[in-house]
Parts: structure tokens; sequence; C-alpha cells
């Protein structure tokens, strides 16, 4: 069994609001979450309007899976119109069988 975790910023520029703001990222994890089944969640920067960090875990058989869909998700995170990915720091911790 394999993790694959990552934690990312999003800069949010047209964000006016939190309510702008937690649409924009609402949105965003639950449309991650449905397509790929992982947990992930709003994890700092909550009182900042155009500013997020979203968090996520996969669980995969083996390194090349759970690299595979970390790709996808960034992928997906970069075709949103709303935001903009700045820090992307994903990892893989094996050997937890």
């Amino acid at each position: 069994m394999v993790v694959g975790i990552s934690s990312f910023e999003l800069h949010l520029p047209s964000c006016r609001s939190l309510k702008d703001k937690r649409r924009v990222v609402k949105s965003l994890i639950e449309r991650i979450h449905q397509r790929y089944r992982i947990s992930i969640a709003e994890t700092d920067h909550h009182d900042l309007l155009q500013r997020a960090e979203i968090s996520l875990a996969v669980v995969a058989q083996n390194d090349d899976e759970a690299e595979k869909m970390l790709d996808q998700v960034r992928d997906l995170i970069d075709t949103e119109p709303e935001a903009y990915l700045t820090l992307w720091q994903p990892q893989i911790l094996e050997g937890l069988s």
C-alpha cells in the first residue's frame, strides 16, 4: 500500500468576499472528491479572501498509481478558471502495509 499526499495553495484573484472564496473552493473540492474519491479539505488561510490551502490524500497499490492520480488531480486544478495554482507539494509515502 502506498499513500500519496499533497498540500497546495491557490490564488483566487476574482474573489471579493469570503462567500466568493467559499463558492470557488467548495466547488473545486467537491469536483475532485466526486471524480477521484479521495480525502480532501481546505486546511489553511480560511480568513484570507484570495488565498486558499487545500490538502489531499490518496491510497494506491503502488507508486505509479499514486503519482498518476496526483498528476490527474493537479491537471483538474489547472483547469479551474477562477484559481491559480501557486504551490504544489506532492509526496509518496511507502511501506505502510
